[in-house]
């Protein structure tokens, strides 16, 4: 009979990824009132961020491309996990400010960083 306590091998594994960069690419029509991050540049700055995340070896971690993230008026914007930092990221300089201050530098680019908050 196998003891349901003892730890699985399962269990003692480290996570696929540590960290995860969401940057949202959402399109809405042309002249929305909201607008979109992927009418701001974000679907080029997200390809940017995942080529320059590989060229600098940051391990265990993953660019994704996310639909809405409901801060388009924001945007572009991303949110790194597990910390759930938010950041507007307008150019490439700003995504190299992310990667060498938060991703390598563990710190935060505070010049960039959104207000947590919650929307209603």
């Amino acid at each position: 009979m196998n003891d349901m306590t003892a730890t699985s091998p399962d269990t003692e594994r480290l996570p696929f990824f540590d960290v995860h960069i969401f940057v949202c690419c959402n399109r809405r029509p042309d002249g929305h009132a909201r607008g979109s991050c992927a009418a701001r540049g974000s679907e080029a700055l997200r390809d940017y961020m995942k080529a320059r995340v590989k060229e600098a070896k940051i391990p265990h971690a993953r660019v994704n491309m996310a639909g809405c993230l409901d801060r388009c008026e924001e945007g572009p914007c991303i949110v790194i996990y597990p910390e759930g930092v938010w950041y507007r990221i307008e150019t490439r300089g700003d995504v190299d400010a992310v990667i060498e201050q938060h991703l390598l530098g563990g710190g935060r680019a505070d010049a960039l960083r959104l207000p947590a908050g919650r929307s209603a």
